[in-house]
């Protein structure tokens, strides 16, 4: 059972995300991802007019007389969370860290979802998977991938999105929403997030804390690399030093929007230091107008 604590926090985080939901960003979800899907229905005999690319040739083939693939649109939607759960999540220099706002976005996107009628899963991972919650529908099964995502207890400590991308592609296999929430410190992701990319649709969602990248002008500030488990003094006091951490992070976050556009994969960019929900009403915004 869990403590009375625990419990009080999931509770106050879904009373919040919800009336945010409600209030905000329930008709934004539906109008961007409702009838986005089609599932196959069932093959039928071609009638003058069908479109000739839904013909089915292996049943044409077989039959001797042309077929095409009636297609339905999906009216229910899985929408997945992969959750990065890595050490540099425990970062803040601010009043929240990296975690505690990765887990209110958890909240809004699964609460919307629920509130759709849709189901929704999450994939907690560090650089391995640590813990994977099928989609599912309701207000239990809700509480239950915010405990795990405000509670998780990670064997790893650093990032890598591999293995949760492989993991996904193999116990996924209708197409889903997938919102990839992460810092992004990580590399060598690209071939397996575009293979995702190509099964679901994936939407990376960036949150950063801006006391990483920019330093205060004090003498030395020691730094600590929270996923390897080492630190070390660094001479902020120095201009050049600043500069060059700060043009590192920006040089990075460049190519990732460059990778990004091109494997058609939406991001979201969000601070620890600032409210996600305008981003997240630009968000939806954007893709409204993209597809209607």
């Amino acid at each position: 059972m869990l403590p009375k604590e625990i419990i009080a926090k999931i509770r106050r985080l879904e009373i919040r995300t919800g009336r945010m939901v409600n209030e905000i960003f329930a008709g934004q979800y539906e109008s961007v991802f409702k009838g986005r899907g089609m599932e196959f229905d069932e093959v039928r005999e071609y009638f003058p007019g069908d479109d000739i690319r839904a013909i089915d040739w292996n049943v044409t083939a077989r039959t001797g007389h042309p077929h095409v693939k009636k297609f339905v649109e999906e009216r229910e939607l899985n929408i997945m969370l992969l959750v990065d759960a890595s050490a540099s999540q425990r970062f803040g220099t601010r009043s929240r860290t990296k975690a505690e706002v990765t887990a209110e976005i958890a909240a809004v996107l699964s609460y919307t979802a629920v509130k759709n009628n849709d189901r929704v899963g999450a994939l907690l991972f560090t650089d391995q998977v640590e813990k994977f919650i099928p989609p599912a529908k309701g207000t239990t099964h809700l509480s239950r991938i915010l405990r795990d995502v405000l509670y998780a207890q990670p064997r790893g400590q650093g990032t890598n999105f591999n293995p949760a991308l492989e993991y996904l592609n193999e116990v996924i296999k209708r197409r889903c929403i997938v919102f990839l929430l992460s810092d992004f410190h990580t590399a060598g992701y690209e071939k397996a997030l575009a293979i995702t990319n190509r099964r679901h649709d994936v939407i990376a969602v960036e949150i950063r804390d801006p006391g990483e990248e920019a330093l205060p002008n004090i003498p030395f500030i020691a730094v600590e690399d929270l996923e390897r488990g080492v630190s070390r003094l660094v001479p902020s006091g120095s201009k050049s030093v600043r500069q060059s951490i700060q043009q590192h992070y920006q040089r990075a976050r460049e190519e990732r929007r460059r990778f990004l556009r091109k494997i058609n994969v939406d991001g979201i960019e969000l601070t620890t230091n600032r409210s996600y929900v305008e981003p997240l009403v630009n968000f939806f915004r954007m893709r409204a107008k993209r597809f209607h």
